[in-house]
């Protein structure tokens, strides 16, 4: 054995798995589910008898959580789909940049200011008509397969 010092570059990520598995027979409306590596939410799932030689497929339609997009999967009943792990955190809006950005104040009092204002216009002009009238906003943001958005508003009262 050598003297040297050994030194790992550590690239993996040690938090949790962003998906896990759960059966497709067990999948249900309201539920979320990864279609075409985007993360859904079930919107409606139709299942379909067993045929001569296969197995019972269930239809799976979601709702993209961040593009709003209709997705459709068909998936043997028996077999396992991969369920994100969605979350959701709020945070207060402390500043919008020019550029579309927004500045979060987090729980442990740092700031989040890598996140852009939200796609949806009504939500947007909601968010930046309360900030420019100097209210007091948390936003929510859901995050899943490592994408965040600002999914909701709450008004707090004035600053």
């Amino acid at each position: 054995m050598s003297d040297e010092e050994h030194h790992f570059d550590n690239k993996a990520d040690a938090g949790a798995s962003k998906t896990y598995p759960q059966q497709a027979g067990t999948i249900r409306k309201n539920a979320y589910i990864v279609i075409k590596q985007r993360p859904c939410k079930v919107v409606e799932v139709s299942t379909s008898k067993t045929g001569k030689h296969g197995h019972a497929k269930c239809h799976f339609v979601g709702i993209d959580i961040f593009t709003g997009k209709k997705l459709e999967d068909i998936v043997p009943s028996s077999h396992n789909c991969d369920v994100p792990e969605v979350t959701r955190t709020d945070y207060q809006l402390i500043d919008i940049s020019e550029d579309g950005f927004v500045s979060l104040l987090t729980e442990n009092g740092d700031t989040k200011d890598d996140l852009r204002l939200p796609t949806d216009d009504q939500l947007n002009a909601q968010i930046s008509t309360g900030f420019h009238d100097g209210k007091d906003l948390v936003v929510t943001v859901m995050s899943a397969l490592g994408e965040e958005q600002i999914c909701a508003l709450k008004d707090i009262g004035p600053k």
